[in-house]
């Protein structure tokens, strides 16, 4: 059973009639959907294709469909970093904007006893009235300066889970979009927040024939013999007159919604009151007929849609509905009789006025007279937007390319950090040649890891990674989660090559923001005068064997109970260290706190034989291939100096170095190079014979 969270912290629904949450299928009910949504809304029966529910809304004596409800989880299950994704309650108003967007059940670890469910259902309210039209986008509200006038709308994220509150927004989108597309008439799966949006900078004054130069009012003439040639064989085909193009009908679209075309077209005031009557991302478009085939019929009604005329884009019809604009149009004077309207479409139909638009003249003839028979034809007329009018979509901006173009600056940074730290890992001499050297770079870069990597670029691995690809295999997902957090997937990258070379003390030793800080505070505990205890050998082997048993009850709990796995991953206290930086209850502050107090008497104790993380990185470090660190036949036998000089207890009386325990702190290394420090370097020093030599006879000497 899922974890509920309270009135309005989880489920509205659920808390009201006390359903359970299963994590991985929808949960609503009928009643419970009815309960939830508010008078006069009436839900309807659950959608036989589509796992929807229609929802529709009494006015005066008929009833309209006032939307859609569903379950994100039934359309796009993401799942989130504890491989389990949110299940979100969603409802759609037919122009595709959001009526209500709830959480029913979520495991994000940051979520659930870390910054706890407010955030996230701040973060949630934010989606009420937004729509799917919208190019929305997280951020934060200096980015709002130009809403007015940009495309995009920006809502607050949450800071110390940014990569879950993505997984969320396109969570949320993706269930959406799909549905809007298949039941409010949405452009055949085109993502509405990546459509071409029109120009508002382009004016200069022009007449009805520059804008036809421009390309931006287009004619298409219909020749009589084209129609008659299209009706050939019907039996309603008519002789071709020979009257010079009498028969002819000149057709010319032209889209208003460019200043350049609406604004010369249109009064001031008719360019604003057009202007006013357009809802965000609606088109309006000025179709002029003057011939014997007009798309206004006989029964054409004002503010209805034409049976006439048509539009298509990318096969999809989209409806065209007259405005009943009178304003006045700056036609040319051979256009002044002819049949000429406005005509709009919503914008949920997703129209891309960057594309190809296809309109349609239908023509239609009677053939009989009792019970005539229509026979038609449908002449295309294309049209097409000039590019200089539009301007385009720069990204994916909801999905995880986006997110990683964001992020380019902190990845760079990150890359070349990692660069400088396999050089010295792979060629140590220099930074070993003296101890304060070493310290020194040591000290700096264990800094960067805890500043940069963990409480900045919010970069530390944890046994979530891990928990979360076993719920993820165990439930049949794919890990496309993982990709929406960038430094996870960089970080991930460059630790696996290197267990096969190194071991797991390249992350341990180097890139744990957790583990960095354990060393940062242990330093400055001996500064202070703190005296480090030394575990007995014994005594160590054995606690060393308690981070497998603590790896292998949370991958078990993760395969068998997600719930239960959530909670029992908190007894790695990366979370509140680095990713929440102990703004949490106090149980688990406490627990951080004595985590690093005890580091500060038995060096790294959390790391050494606590951490499932580090446990996990020493399992997949048995692949490695080289016994990197150098041994000479007096390591051991009789020299003891690096095993004592050891912080983390990872060379046997023998001399041999265990790597599963070595987190590649290169004192060894140093101490192996060392004239000074290394004892068999020493005694080699005191044994050499130095040779005396005879001094060269001066010059001018005598026998």
């Amino acid at each position: 059973m899922s974890r509920m969270a309270g009135s309005w912290r989880c489920c509205v629904v659920a808390v009201l009639l006390g359903l359970p949450v299963y994590a991985h299928v929808g949960v609503m009910t009928r009643a419970a959907l009815q309960q939830a949504l508010p008078a006069p809304l009436v839900v309807g029966e659950r959608d036989a294709q589509l796992p929807v529910w229609p929802i529709f809304q009494q006015e005066a004596t008929a009833t309209v469909l006032a939307g859609y409800a569903f379950e994100s989880i039934d359309l796009a299950p993401i799942p989130g970093f504890s491989g389990t994704p949110f299940n979100l309650l969603v409802a759609l108003d037919p122009k595709g904007a959001f009526l209500a967007v709830r959480v029913l059940s979520q495991h994000e670890p940051v979520f659930l006893d870390g910054l706890g469910e407010g955030p996230l259902l701040r973060f949630v309210d934010q989606y009420k009235g937004l729509s799917l039209q919208q190019n929305i986008k997280i951020g934060t509200k200096a980015n709002r300066g130009g809403e007015g006038t940009s495309a995009n709308v920006y809502i607050d994220g949450v800071a110390k889970a940014t990569a879950s509150v993505r997984i969320l927004n396109q969570s949320l989108l993706s269930s959406a979009l799909r549905v809007a597309r298949a039941r409010l008439g949405f452009a055949g799966g085109q993502d509405p927040g990546q459509i071409a949006r029109v120009r508002g900078d382009t004016y200069a004054p022009m007449d009805w024939d520059a804008l036809r130069q421009a390309g931006l009012v287009q004619h298409h003439r219909i020749t009589q013999a084209a129609v008659e040639e299209a009706f050939e064989g019907s039996g309603v085909e008519r002789p071709v007159s020979g009257s010079g193009g009498d028969g002819d009908t000149d057709l010319y679209i032209a889209y208003l919604n460019t200043p350049l075309v609406g604004r010369n077209l249109l009064s001031e005031p008719g360019w604003k009151h057009l202007s006013s009557r357009l809802d965000e991302g609606d088109h309006a478009f000025l179709v002029v007929a003057s011939g014997p085939h007009t798309f206004v019929g006989e029964q054409f009604v004002r503010g209805a849609v034409p049976d006439r005329l048509t539009l298509q884009q990318n096969e999809l019809p989209l409806e065209l509905r007259d405005l009943d604009l009178d304003e006045p149009l700056a036609l040319p004077p051979s256009l002044r009789g002819a049949d000429a309207k406005v005509f709009r479409v919503i914008a949920p139909a997703g129209l891309d006025p960057a594309q190809r638009l296809d309109f349609a003249l239908r023509v239609t003839r009677e053939k009989g007279l009792i019970y005539p028979e229509r026979i038609a034809r449908s002449f295309a007329l294309r049209y097409r937007l000039p590019t200089s009018q539009v301007s385009m979509p720069a990204t994916d901006s909801t999905g995880w390319l986006g997110i990683w173009r964001a992020r380019a600056v902190e990845l760079a940074v990150l890359a070349v950090a990692l660069a400088l730290l396999t050089a010295v890992l792979a060629r140590p001499t220099w930074i070993v040649t003296t101890p304060a050297r070493l310290a020194r770079f040591r000290i700096g870069y264990l800094l960067f890891t805890l500043v940069f990597i963990g409480w900045f670029a919010q970069g530390q691995l944890s046994i979530v990674n891990i928990t979360g690809v076993v719920q993820a295999a165990m439930a049949g997902r794919g890990l496309g989660f993982l990709l929406y957090d960038p430094m996870t997937v960089a970080l991930w990258a460059f630790v696996a090559p290197t267990l096969l070379v190194w071991g797991r003390g390249t992350f341990c030793g180097w890139l744990c923001p957790f583990g960095a800080l354990q060393e940062l505070v242990a330093r400055l505990a001996r500064v202070a005068g703190i005296r480090r205890i030394r575990l007995h050998r014994a005594l160590d082997a054995r606690l060393k064997w308690v981070k497998y048993a603590l790896l292998a009850t949370l991958i078990g709990l993760a395969a068998v109970s997600p719930t239960w796995g959530d909670r029992a991953v908190e007894a790695e206290p990366f979370k509140t260290v680095i990713t929440l930086g102990f703004v949490r209850s106090w149980p688990f502050v406490a627990w951080a706190l004595g985590c690093l107090a005890a580091g500060t008497f038995v060096f790294k104790g959390f790391c050494r034989y606590l951490c499932p993380l580090g446990a996990g990185l020493a399992l997949m470090g048995r692949v490695r291939r080289l016994n990197w660190i150098a041994r000479r036949r007096e390591c051991g036998t009789p020299c003891q100096t690096c095993r004592h000089r050891c912080e983390y207890q990872a060379i046997r009386p023998a001399g041999t170095i265990v790597y599963e325990e070595c987190f590649q702190c290169l004192d060894c290394v140093a101490i192996h190079d060392s004239p000074t420090r290394c004892a068999p370097l020493i005694a080699k020093q005191r044994d050499r014979v130095i040779p005396i030599r005879a001094l060269p006879a001066l010059a001018g000497s005598k026998s």
